[in-house]
């Protein structure tokens, strides 16, 4: 985006004058203060947002489906995209390969991604309302992206949700036993199917993050800038996006 690469140049230049005063700012600590999200979600320490350094960038897989609500992925996608490609490389993906799908609102997105998840290091499933005649509860009953999100697990990988996504991730047994959110109209049903409800806007469990109803997206995709590159640059999207954190990020 226009708006971004202004912002980011303007931050450049920041960056260079407080460097002159042997200050470190935001856009040079995402730089130098990396993580390996492979180590991180290894050890479930969602605190180790300790930086360590990448030398390619974070893959970053959004599913999408047929109904899928535009603001469950639009938040962190705008997030992840101030810090640029070279740092976080992003693609639509749906389980049934390259297409054109619909989004809640009847927007048309082409996914030309094939399903490849062990060429990501994040997978996020937005969410796409909810009960009857939700784009959602369709995926729900059709069961095939439920299996194959079970099925894309693996040492390394992180998984997450934003909203009612949650939900898709509890049908593919993802959620039993372990601290998640949702959107507050489901809690009542992932606890019933085996989730541990947390109260908290983000709730990080290593290699299994998600968050609240719909502009919560863009607190959990902060908080991976911070966890995966650090406070830095947590604090520098803060500030491109006007806009600051909600609520508390909870974790194991």
């Amino acid at each position: 985006m226009h708006r971004r690469n202004v912002l980011r140049g303007a931050a450049a230049t920041a960056v260079g004058a407080g460097l002159a005063g042997g200050q470190a700012t935001a856009a040079t600590a995402g730089t130098a203060a990396t993580a390996d999200p492979a180590a991180t979600a290894a050890t479930g320490d969602a605190a180790g947002a300790r930086a360590r350094p990448r030398r390619e960038p974070l893959r970053v897989h959004t599913v999408l489906y047929d109904g899928v609500e535009e603001q469950d992925f639009a938040g962190h996608i705008e997030v992840f995209g101030i810090v640029g490609e070279d740092r976080i490389a992003q693609s639509f993906v749906t389980v049934d390969g390259p297409r054109t799908l619909r989004t809640s609102a009847g927007m048309e997105i082409v996914c030309r991604s094939p399903w490849s998840p062990r060429s990501a290091d994040l997978i996020l499933v937005p969410g796409g309302g909810y009960g009857d005649g939700s784009g959602l509860q369709r995926e729900v009953r059709r069961g095939v992206l439920p299996k194959t999100l079970a099925a894309a697990r693996r040492r390394g990988l992180v998984l997450g949700a934003v909203c009612s996504g949650t939900m898709l991730l509890s049908a593919a047994g993802i959620t039993a036993g372990r601290p998640c959110t949702t959107h507050h109209i489901a809690k009542d049903d992932l606890k019933a199917q085996g989730g541990r409800v947390v109260t908290g806007r983000v709730v990080d469990d290593g290699d299994l993050v998600t968050c609240g109803g719909v502009t919560s997206g863009i607190d959990l995709g902060i908080w991976l800038l911070e966890r995966f590159f650090g406070p830095e640059t947590a604090l520098f999207a803060e500030e491109v996006l006007e806009y600051e954190r909600r609520g508390t990020v909870w974790r194991s």
